[in-house]
C-alpha cells in the first residue's frame, strides 16, 4: 500500500509533519523542535473543519428531497467529500478535539512531545503520534516514555476514535495499520451518544494512573455524552 498521505492542492503541501526525522516517503514538513498543539495542527495540515449535511435524493420527476436519516461529511476548506453516508446521530469530532486529548493528559498545552501527525486520503482519517513527558505513568507505574501514544480518528463513519500505546512511529497508512495491529492500553470512543467508553474504560483498558485519569476525565466524558 502507498503512503496515502493527503496532498492539499491549495497549499501545495502534503498533510504530514515529523520532528527531526524524515519518513521513508520523504514527504511533508520536517520541523526541528517539538511543536505545541497549535503549531502541530498547522504543520500537519489538519487545520480544517469537518461539517455534516443531509444527502439529497433526486427523483425521476426532477424533485429533490433532503434525507432525514442519511448525511455526508465534507471539509470546509476545499469541500472534499469525506464520508458519503453517515447517520443523523453521527457526531463529528474535529481535529482540534483530537489534539485536546493529548493536551488534557498534562493539563495544558505544554509537555506533550508531538512526533508526527497527518491526514490520509482526502482527509477522512487522521493520526497523531506523541511521546509523553517522563513524569506520566500508566497502571502501577510502568514507564511509557519508550512508547508512543497515538490517536487516530475518522471523519467518514468508518470507525471509532482510537487512542493507544504503540512502539511504532506513525508516518503513513502502512505504519498506522501496523500500529493498529500492535497496540496496548486501548481506548475506543464511537461518534455517537451510544458509546459506553467512559472514564472507567480508560482506567480499565489503558490502566491510567489516578493523576493521569483526573486530567482525562473532562474530554472522555464530553465525547461519551454526545447526543
Amino acid at each position: 500500500m502507498a503512503h496515502n498521505l493527503n496532498f492539499n492542492k491549495d497549499t501545495g503541501k502534503y498533510s504530514f509533519f515529523s520532528v527531526q526525522e524524515k519518513a521513508w516517503h520523504g514527504l511533508g514538513q520536517i520541523v526541528t523542535d517539538y511543536p505545541t498543539s497549535a503549531e502541530a495542527i498547522i504543520h500537519s495540515g489538519l487545520d480544517y473543519q469537518v461539517l455534516k449535511e443531509p444527502n439529497t435524493h433526486r427523483l425521476p420527476s426532477g424533485l429533490e428531497v433532503r434525507s432525514d436519516s442519511s448525511f455526508f461529511t465534507y471539509r470546509s476548506d476545499n469541500e472534499a467529500i469525506l464520508g458519503g453516508k453517515v447517520g443523523k446521530d453521527y457526531h463529528i469530532v474535529q481535529n482540534t478535539d483530537a489534539f485536546s486529548f493529548f493536551d488534557a493528559i498534562v493539563g495544558g498545552t505544554d509537555g506533550i512531545l508531538y512526533e508526527t501527525a497527518g491526514a490520509l486520503g482526502k482527509g477522512e482519517r487522521i493520526f497523531i503520534t506523541a511521546k509523553l513527558p517522563d513524569y506520566i505513568r500508566v497502571g502501577s507505574g510502568d514507564d511509557v516514555t519508550e512508547k508512543y501514544i497515538f490517536l487516530t480518528n475518522s471523519h467518514d463513519g468508518s470507525g471509532s476514535i482510537t487512542a493507544a500505546f504503540t512502539p511504532i512511529r506513525i508516518v503513513c497508512q502502512n505504519t498506522l495499520n501496523a500500529s493498529l495491529r500492535n497496540m496496548s492500553n486501548v481506548v475506543r470512543i464511537r461518534h455517537t451518544s451510544g458509546a459506553k467508553q467512559r472514564l472507567e474504560d480508560a482506567h480499565r483498558v489503558m490502566g491510567l494512573a489516578d493523576s493521569f485519569s483526573r486530567k482525562m476525565e473532562g474530554i472522555f466524558n464530553d465525547w461519551a455524552k454526545v447526543k
